[in-house]
């Protein structure tokens, strides 16, 4: 019993008024080789609490004398470091949600499956054991569940640049809250970084080391969602030559990043709600229920408040996936974060494309500042690689915003009130000869460098070729670039 031995020096405390539920819930950590202390109420509960410290507090949601919220709330007025799991009845969410939202790790339902106790379990355990206990003088932001962030995740939060105390905040949050098993809404406008402030939540979770897998809800065809999302049985449908997984089975361990979550259809809307509070899956053609363990982050530029209200979107949903939700503002309410963020944004794209690195004078970042930027951070991203692919020897400048200028100009074009133009008579000739006009624009203005002007036009150098030779645009082959696209 070697396994005892390793786990024998942690300790649990199991809290239930139901003596049989109590006794197995407590052979079962005790065959895990943890070590066990169990109370049939609250009271009894912080007795043993006050002597001593625990790695894990096991706490059903009803008891005698208080619920499993009024310790949970104790717990974290008191600062201690015990993670807590809540056991909630069969089918009520709310409770489930709200403990989540009072700090608990994570939660199970009755009838609890044993398996899936053992799991959850073993995932607090080692999520504690994985980050090292924060050191007196941590802030108390960061000190949640005992954490800090590690290298991995610190590099994460550092693509998150600027000083302001709104990014400040995001930060923090991003910390406290990576290491539960609670979902997150990221909300913010089209390119605030929704997907990095994911990305660094993983980083920072017990689970940086499971898979990472990130879904646009809205570029998915509506009639394979259910594929997509949860696998297929060979046959299922015409062309199905082999079982293949879903997006849930893939990050099996990890996180879901589910981006732009108010695009999905209703119908998709209550099937992944299900599979969020079943945590079981059935993919499309199948007889049985998969178990999956994933944790679920979601994205939307969206008022998702007023989708549920237009009826557009399921409010259980919405309410399930909304249990901590992290606001990203946009970049024009923090124009102080600039300076840092075009050093950051400079450093990368000068590492990508193999430049030195460039500074933006200060008079250009004056500019900047005083640009709507209604295309946030990925906008500016724009702008600088335009700047870095015109710069010479002399420096840095910042191009006049043209309509190559990002999401923003195109909007602003779309909603113009001056008269429509014409419809073209040959749809595919039209577009071929925009796509050809805006391609030789950027392959001149990055002296025919084709990384340079795919890196500028959001494509792959495979994508550029691939589009330099269906619209036959003579272009001088370059020398020394990036063949690994």
């Amino acid at each position: 019993m070697a396994h005892h031995h390793v786990l024998s020096d942690i300790q649990i405390l199991v809290l239930d008024d139901e003596p049989d539920l109590r006794t197995l819930y407590e052979l079962t950590l005790l065959r895990e080789g943890y070590q066990v202390d169990a109370a049939g109420t609250l009271q009894e509960a912080w007795e043993l609490l006050n002597a001593r410290r625990f790695d894990l507090v096991i706490t059903d949601m009803r008891l005698p004398d208080g619920s499993g919220i009024d310790l949970l709330k104790g717990i974290r007025a008191q600062q201690r470091r015990e993670r807590c799991i809540v056991i909630t009845a069969y089918g009520s969410a709310e409770n489930a949600v709200e403990s989540l939202k009072a700090g608990a790790f994570d939660y199970l339902t009755k009838p609890v499956d044993i398996k899936q106790f053992r799991a959850v379990v073993a995932a607090a355990i080692q999520g504690a054991r994985n980050t090292a206990p924060a050191g007196d003088s941590a802030p108390m932001a960061l000190m949640d569940h005992g954490a800090m962030p590690g290298h991995q995740g610190e590099q994460a939060l550092a693509r998150m640049a600027g000083d302001s105390l709104a990014m400040r905040t995001v930060r923090e949050r991003i910390v406290k809250v990576a290491r539960s098993m609670a979902p997150v809404m990221v909300r913010g406008e089209s390119g605030t970084g929704k997907e990095l402030v994911a990305k660094a939540l993983h980083a920072n979770s017990h689970r940086k080391d499971g898979p990472w897998v990130a879904v646009n809800c809205g570029a998915i065809p509506e009639n394979l969602l259910e594929a997509e999302f949860f696998g297929a049985k060979k046959g299922a449908y015409t062309g199905a030559t082999q079982d293949r997984d879903g997006f849930f089975q893939a990050a099996h361990g990890g996180t879901l990043f589910l981006d732009e979550i108010g695009d999905l259809p209703l119908a998709m809307q209550s099937k992944l709600l299900r599979a969020i509070q079943e945590r079981c899956i059935r993919p499309l053609g199948g007889h049985q229920e998969e178990r999956v363990d994933v944790r679920v982050v979601s994205a939307t530029h969206k008022d998702l408040p007023a989708e549920v209200a237009a009826g557009r979107f399921r409010q259980d949903l919405f309410y399930r996936l909304n249990v901590i939700d992290i606001d990203i503002p946009p970049l024009r309410e923090r124009p102080e974060d600039l300076p840092a963020l075009c050093h950051a944004l400079l450093a990368r794209i000068a590492g990508e494309s193999g430049m030195p690195v460039r500074q933006l004078p200060a008079n250009a970042i004056a500019r900047l500042a005083s640009l709507p930027l209604l295309g946030n951070v990925r906008e500016l991203e724009n702008m600088l690689h335009r700047a870095l692919a015109l710069s010479d020897d002399e420096g840095l400048e910042l191009p006049e915003a043209g309509p190559l200028r990002g999401e923003s100009s195109a909007a602003a074009a779309l909603d113009s009130p001056v008269a429509k133009p014409a419809l073209p008579e040959d749809l595919q000739a039209y577009l071929d000869d925009k796509e050809r006009h805006i391609l030789v624009r950027a392959l001149r203005e990055t002296g025919f460098n084709r990384t340079l002007a795919a890196k500028l036009l959001g494509l792959t150098l495979r994508q550029i070729r691939y589009r330099i030779a269906r619209l036959k645009i003579d272009a001088p082959d370059m020398q020394g670039e990036n063949e690994d696209d």
